[in-house]
C-alpha cells in the first residue's frame, strides 16, 4: 500500500454519532405518513443515502419537499442534545492532522449541518476540505464526492483512505480509486461493509494509526 497522505471521512455514523438523532428525525417527520410499525429497522439500511431519496423510499411520495423540511426542523432542534463523537475520534484526527496527514470530510449531509456538527464537536480546526451534498451533482455511491475531495486536496487516490459506515461510502471510494475503510461500529454491521468491497474494516479509530504508518 502507498504511504497514506490523505484520510477522508464520512460524517454521520462514522465519526459523529448521530444515529439516534437521524432515526428520531425520520420517525417524527414521517408520523402519520408511514404505516404503523415503521421503525428503526426500516431506516437503518438506507442511512448514508441522500435524504430526499430516503424520504421518497419511506413515504412513496414523489414530492417530499415538506417531509424533508420536517426532518430538518427536528434534526436542527435536537442537534446539540444528541450529537457526540464516537470513541477516540478526536484523538486520532488531531494526531493525524499534527503529523501532516490531510483530513477531509465527504458526506451526503448539506453544508450547514455538516459545518455545525464539526464546530460543535471541536473537529473543524483539523479538517482541510469538506465535500457535502450541496457541492456535487452525483452523491455517493457515485465517485464524484470522493474524487472532488481528492482534487481539493491535490491528493493522489492511491495514497488516500476513505473511511465510512455505509455501503455507499465503500462504493464511492472504490470507484474513485481511493482505499476504502469500513467501521465495524456501523449500525449496518461489518459484514455488509466487507461484502461491499471494503479494503479494510476497523474496530477502533486507533486502528487507523497502523494504516497510515503512525505505529
Amino acid at each position: 500500500m502507498s504511504e497514506i497522505k490523505t484520510v477522508l471521512f464520512d460524517l454521520d455514523g462514522t465519526i459523529l454519532d448521530t444515529n439516534e438523532l437521524i432515526i428520531t428525525s425520520f420517525l417524527e417527520a414521517l408520523r402519520g405518513v408511514v404505516p404503523e410499525g415503521f421503525g428503526r429497522e426500516h431506516i437503518i439500511p438506507s442511512m448514508g443515502e441522500p435524504l430526499t431519496e430516503q424520504m421518497k423510499k419511506f413515504s412513496g411520495y414523489e414530492d417530499v419537499t415538506e417531509l424533508v423540511a420536517a426532518y430538518r426542523e427536528v434534526n436542527l432542534r435536537l442537534h446539540d442534545e444528541f450529537v457526540t463523537l464516537f470513541n477516540n475520534v478526536q484523538e486520532v484526527i488531531k494526531r493525524m492532522h499534527e503529523q501532516g496527514i490531510q483530513i477531509g470530510i465527504v458526506t451526503t449531509k448539506m453544508r450547514y449541518t455538516t459545518e455545525r456538527g464539526l464546530a460543535f464537536t471541536g473537529l473543524a480546526d483539523y479538517v482541510d476540505a469538506v465535500v457535502t451534498i450541496d457541492d456535487v451533482k452525483h452523491p455517493k455511491p457515485h465517485p464524484e464526492p470522493v474524487a472532488r475531495a481528492i482534487d481539493l486536496l491535490n491528493a493522489d487516490p492511491s495514497s488516500t483512505l476513505m473511511v465510512g459506515d455505509s455501503v455507499v461510502d465503500i462504493q464511492s471510494a472504490n470507484a474513485a480509486g481511493a482505499i476504502s475503510v469500513g467501521v465495524s461500529w456501523s449500525l449496518k454491521g461489518a459484514r455488509i461493509l466487507h461484502a461491499a468491497g471494503a479494503a479494510h474494516v476497523i474496530d477502533d479509530m486507533r486502528d487507523l494509526y497502523a494504516l497510515v504508518g503512525m505505529e
